[in-house]
């Protein structure tokens, strides 16, 4: 069994979080905390399995890797003791430059 790595959401990704949840809520509170909760908990099985997302196509870079959740993409990076979460969005829209998004 390998070792668990510690999971941490960047401030960005937990700001896109909080936006995917304030947008949806406005519809629907109840509907939001289900895919806010669905969205973290789709990232838990990184602890233990930290390569099972695909290396994200645009960068090509083997450590930053994502996790389709629905219609959302988790981008992550792999740092040997820890993945980070890096960003969330929806899979429609274009890819962020991890770092340069301008808000929504």
């Amino acid at each position: 069994m390998s070792p668990r790595v510690a999971i941490v959401w960047s401030a960005e990704a937990l700001a896109d979080l909080t936006s995917i949840h304030e947008y949806i809520a406005k519809t629907s509170p109840r509907y939001a905390a289900v895919v806010a909760g669905r969205l973290v908990g789709a990232v838990g099985r990184l602890a233990q399995f930290p390569e099972s997302g695909r290396i994200v196509p645009e960068l090509g870079e083997p450590s930053v890797r994502e996790v389709i959740h629905g219609s959302y993409r988790i981008v992550y990076e792999y740092r040997g003791e820890r993945v980070e979460v890096l960003t969330v969005f929806r899979a429609s829209r274009l890819f962020p430059g991890i770092g340069h998004r301008s808000p929504g």
